[in-house]
């Protein structure tokens, strides 16, 4: 079956760089855009970025500049490095693709920034 899995989450300093990957199985991984997204409890879940089965990729306007999405298809991975981080993005992070049978997201992995 399909699967997602989110990894490199953690605790760091504002202004401190993070590396997000998602390893992706079960399906042909280079024939997907994938999108990376966040959540913080109580609101609806953000789009950080995506990049398309070429390579083109966008931002959401508050990440544009400090992050960057990056896909190696060997590996199946999708990789977000994001530097600059701020306290206001502190959230679940998640990596999605959507395929004839629907939304696919994995179990995301958890970036906090304290104040």
């Amino acid at each position: 079956q399909v699967q997602l899995v989110e990894s490199g989450g953690g605790l760091v300093q504002p202004g401190s760089s993070l590396i997000l990957s998602c390893k992706v199985s079960g399906i042909n991984f280079k024939l997907f855009p994938m999108d990376w997204y966040r959540q913080v409890p109580g609101k609806e879940r953000e789009l950080v970025a995506t990049i398309t089965v070429s390579g083109s990729v966008t931002y959401g306007d508050p990440v544009k500049g400090r992050f960057a999405v990056s896909r190696d298809n060997a590996r199946r991975t999708v990789s977000l490095q994001m530097n600059g981080l701020k306290p206001e993005e502190t959230a679940v992070y998640y990596c999605h693709l959507k395929d004839r049978s629907g939304d696919r997201w994995g179990q995301g992995t958890q970036v906090t920034v304290p104040q």
